[in-house]
């Protein structure tokens, strides 16, 4: 059996791979790119914008919930969802340690 233990890599590597991972969908891709269009609380349009039933969408937006990414506020029935820009922000920058670096030397294979 093979290592799979989390335990070996560092807090931040795994925090970066369960962020990659909500974000792994295209449909959270796309719940993502559209509240940061409109850059506002949206309650039940998602299933409209998106085109995924309401019990999917609810499952997506639960994802992204659980590492903080958007978050939720009741409206009467219903709830509107917005981006956590604090956690935001902290994963484009992870992201952008990542990513943001050009690789060095010439093309290997």
């Amino acid at each position: 059996m093979g290592l799979t233990k989390t335990e070996i890599f560092t807090k931040e590597q795994n925090k970066i791979a369960t962020m990659a991972k909500v974000i792994a969908h295209p449909a959270r891709v796309a719940i993502l790119q559209h509240l940061l269009k409109v850059n506002e609380c949206i309650c039940g349009d998602l299933v409209e914008v998106i085109g995924l039933s309401q019990p999917t969408i609810s499952q997506h937006l639960r994802e992204m919930k659980q590492i903080d990414l958007i978050s939720g506020n009741i409206d009467g029935t219903k709830v509107c969802y917005c981006i956590n820009k604090k956690t935001y922000n902290q994963m484009r920058d992870m992201f952008s340690k990542v990513f943001g670096k050009d690789p060095k030397g010439k093309d290997c294979c």
